[in-house]
């Protein structure tokens, strides 16, 4: 992660688990990134006091109220975003927020269908992809990267047609649906944004120790720390030859 410039970065779903991580040890880093954005539903609320405690000791943190199934939330976190930047544009932007509901194919419902699709997919579409252009016309650098403009969507092996992942743990119908769609979106994006300057990429961040990873099983192998430190050493080593894949907090290339 040495090598790894970010001069702006926001994390959706950042006030607990992954997205929580990712701001801690983005401000770990020897070069922290001017601005960290750190979305939540509540930032007033008691879930996001791990967050509040952290703008404390760093002011380059800024918590932006975001609900990502409500446009109108979206567009005034992303004024908030713009207002702070004053013009540079975003090199970064991680979506991380997401929901999951245990059902299975007997007892999935169309509500649970459409709320997970909406927060996990649906919420990635178009959120800030003006400051994400921004930043990318007034690079100097070539190619894409992650350090230039980047869409970093948090996927799940899960949503992996080919290898349908922890099948045998739980069949979470809605959730797996959803990060199917979210990698077709990505796919989609990095075809529509590449020739903008922006490097769009899915990433599996393994079976977690979250709230989330540990709802289907409290099996769950790997530790907060660990993926998200993967995931800091892979971003780096993305570019162009990597737009529009789907990789784990490995850096390896996973099937659809």
């Amino acid at each position: 992660m040495a090598g790894f410039n970010v001069r702006s970065v926001l994390v959706t779903g950042a006030n607990r688990g992954i997205g929580l991580e990712l701001v801690k040890q983005f401000l770990e880093k020897s070069n922290p990134p001017e601005w960290v954005f750190a979305t939540c539903r509540d930032p007033e609320g008691q879930r996001a006091q791990q967050l509040k405690n952290l703008v404390s000791r760093h002011p380059n943190v800024v918590i932006v109220a975001l609900e990502a199934t409500d446009p109108a939330s979206i567009r005034a976190a992303a004024a908030r975003v713009e207002e702070h930047l004053k013009g540079s544009g975003l090199n970064l932007l991680i979506n991380n927020a997401g929901v999951i509901k245990l059902n299975t194919l007997e007892s999935e419902t169309l509500e649970d269908m459409s709320l997970v699709y909406a927060t996990n997919v649906t919420g990635p579409l178009l959120a800030f992809l003006p400051l994400l252009k921004k930043a990318a016309q007034g690079s100097n650098q070539k190619g894409l990267s992650c350090s230039k403009a980047a869409i970093v969507n948090m996927s799940s092996e899960a949503g992996s047609i080919q290898n349908v992942f922890i099948w045998h743990v739980g069949q979470a119908i809605s959730y797996r649906c959803s990060k199917a769609a979210l990698n077709m979106l990505t796919k989609c994006q990095s075809l529509g944004y590449g020739g903008d300057g922006i490097l769009s990429i899915a990433v599996h961040p393994g079976w977690v120790q979250t709230d989330m990873g540990s709802s289907l099983s409290p099996e769950a192998p790997l530790t907060v720390d660990a993926s998200v430190r993967g995931i800091l050493n892979v971003l780096p080593a993305l570019s162009e030859k990597d737009n529009g894949a789907f990789v784990s907090w490995e850096g390896k290339v996973l099937p659809w």
